[in-house]
C-alpha cells in the first residue's frame, strides 16, 4: 500500500496521537483522529490525572519539527535541579547538570495537549473526532470498529490509545503489563500571597524510603504534587483529621501550604503505575496495517520524566521511516518497530531504577557526595564523561546506547585511576630507593 489515497486512522488524541497527526497531515495524507473522550479543549482535563510533564531535549526536538518548541517553552517553567526535603533535616538543592545551566521543563499535560490538538486541527487533511470509542480493528476488512456505531474504513491504523489500548487488546498483541505496588494521587499547593509557595526552579522531592511525594511548578504559581505510595496506604487515611495529621507528621514543611489537602485527598482518584512490554508492535492484514505507538506499545513509569519524550520520538521515527520506505507503510512500520524496541526497553528499566533513586537514595549524604564527584568529573572531562541523567534528559542519544556508554566511560575512568595509582607507586618506590642510596 502506497500513495495519497490511503485512509490513515489514529486512535487516541493524546500527546502522541496529535503530534503524529500533524506530521502525517503535512505529507498530504488524509488523517482522521478518533478519541473516546470529549474534546479536552472544551470539557477540560480529568481531575487528578495530569502528572505534570517534564519535557526535555527529546520532546523539544520533536516539537521543533512541528513548530511548537517555542510556544511550548512559553507554557513551561524550567527546573534546574531537585529540591530534596528529607525527614528530618534541611532541604537541599541537587542540580541536574554539572554546569547548573541545563533544565527540564515543567508543563501542564493539558496545555500541551491543547496546543498539539490546535496544530492538528489547523493541518490540512486532518480531522479530529471526539467521543468516538474505538473497540478494535478488522485488519482483513480494513475497518475500525466502534462502540455503538458502524465500522469505518481505514487502510492504516496507528494506535496511540494508551497503556490499556483497545486496539492492542482486540488484536491479541503479545504483551506483559507489570504493575507497581504503588499508585499515585495528585494534590495541589496553591500560590501564597500571589507568589510561589516553594522554589519554582526545582522539582521538589519528599523521599520517604518506600514512598515519596513530588511537586512541579505551574505557570499560575501553584504546584502539582503527586503522592507515590503503596496502594494500600491510601486507604489507611479516612477522615480529614487523619489526613491532616499524617501530612503534618510526614511532610511537615509543606502540609501547611495545602489548604485544600483533605478535599484533594478525598476527591482525587488513585492511579496505577504500569510498565507495558509488547512485541511485535505491528499487525498486517489483507485490508489494513496496524502499528502501536507510545504507551500502547511501551508504557513506562514516570520517574525519569520520559514518557511523553519517548512517545514523541516514536512519532518522529514513524515519519522518518515512512520517508525511507517511499510511502510503503508495511516497510515503514517494520523499520520503526525494529529501531525503537531496544530503546523503549532501555528507558523502561532506567525509569524503574530512577524510582528507587528518588524515593531512597537522594537524601543520602553518600549519594550527594557521589553526585558532586560525578559533576566534577563532567566539568573536568567535558564531553568525555557524561552522567546517565544528562544523557537521558539533555541529549537525543538513543536510550539503548546509554548503558553501554556509561560502562565504557567508567571502565576508562577506572583504568586511568589505576594507571595514576601505579605511576604514583613507582615514583614513591624510586624516591625511597634514592633515599636509601644516599643513606
Amino acid at each position: 500500500m502506497a500513495g495519497d489515497a490511503e485512509r490513515v486512522a489514529i486512535v487516541g488524541a493524546g500527546l502522541a496521537g496529535a503530534l503524529l497527526a500533524v506530521l502525517l497531515g503535512r505529507r498530504g495524507l488524509p488523517v482522521t483522529v478518533y478519541e473516546r473522550r470529549p474534546d479536552p479543549r472544551v470539557a477540560g482535563a480529568e481531575r487528578g490525572r495530569s502528572i505534570n510533564l517534564a519535557v526535555s531535549a527529546r520532546g523539544l526536538a520533536a516539537l521543533e519539527q512541528v513548530g511548537l518548541r517555542d510556544r511550548s517553552l512559553k507554557q513551561a517553567l524550567p527546573m534546574h535541579g531537585r529540591m530534596v526535603h528529607p525527614l528530618p533535616g534541611a532541604q537541599n538543592f541537587q542540580p541536574y547538570s554539572a554546569d547548573r545551566e541545563r533544565a527540564i521543563n515543567s508543563i501542564s499535560r493539558a496545555e500541551l495537549n491543547r496546543s498539539l490538538l490546535d496544530a492538528a486541527e489547523a493541518t490540512p487533511g486532518v480531522t479530529l473526532r471526539f467521543s468516538q470509542r474505538v473497540t478494535g480493528v478488522d485488519v482483513d476488512a480494513g475497518a475500525l470498529l466502534f462502540e455503538g456505531a458502524d465500522p469505518e474504513p481505514a487502510d492504516v491504523v496507528l494506535a496511540g490509545d494508551g497503556a490499556y489500548s483497545a486496539v492492542r487488546r482486540s488484536l491479541g498483541f503479545d504483551h506483559d503489563a507489570d504493575f507497581l505496588e504503588h499508585g499515585y494521587k495528585e494534590l495541589t499547593v496553591p500560590p501564597r500571597d500571589g507568589e510561589f509557595a516553594l522554589d519554582p526552579d526545582a522539582l521538589h522531592i519528599w523521599p520517604r524510603g518506600t514512598s515519596m511525594m513530588i511537586a512541579l511548578p505551574n505557570l499560575d504559581r501553584s504546584f502539582t504534587c503527586t503522592l507515590f505510595w503503596p496502594k494500600g496506604d491510601f486507604d489507611a487515611l479516612t477522615s480529614p483529621a487523619e489526613i491532616t495529621a499524617h501530612f503534618a507528621e510526614h511532610y511537615p514543611d509543606v502540609a501547611g501550604l495545602m489548604p485544600g489537602l483533605a478535599d484533594d485527598y478525598a476527591q482525587n482518584p488513585v492511579g496505577s503505575l504500569v510498565t507495558v512490554r509488547c512485541w511485535p508492535w505491528t499487525r498486517y492484514g489483507d485490508g489494513a496495517v496496524v502499528g502501536l505507538l507510545g504507551d500502547a506499545a511501551h508504557a513506562i513509569v514516570p520517574f525519569f520524566g520520559q514518557g511523553a519524550n519517548c512517545a514523541f520520538e516514536d512519532c518522529i521515527e514513524i515519519d522518518r521511516c515512512l520517508t525511507e520506505a517511499g510511502g510503503d507503510w508495511r516497510r515503514a512500520l517494520s523499520l520503526y518497530q525494529e529501531r525503537r524496541k531496544a530503546n523503549t526497553d532501555a528507558i523502561a528499566e532506567m525509569a524503574l531504577d530512577n524510582f528507587i533513586e528518588m524515593r531512597d537514595r537522594v537524601s543520602s549524604p553518600v549519594y550527594r557526595a557521589k553526585q558532586a564527584a560525578t559533576h566534577a568529573l563532567e566539568r573536568r572531562l567535558a564531553g568525555r564523561y557524561v552522567s546517565r541523567y544528562e544523557l537521558v534528559s539533555f541529549s537525543t542519544m538513543p536510550y539503548a546506547d546509554i548503558p553501554a556508554r556509561i560502562r565504557r566511560q567508567n571502565l576508562a575512568l577506572g583504568a586511568a585511576v589505576a594507571a595514576g595509582a601505579a605511576g604514583l607507586g613507582l615514583a614513591l618506590r624510586a624516591a625511597r630507593s634514592v633515599r636509601r642510596r644516599r643513606g
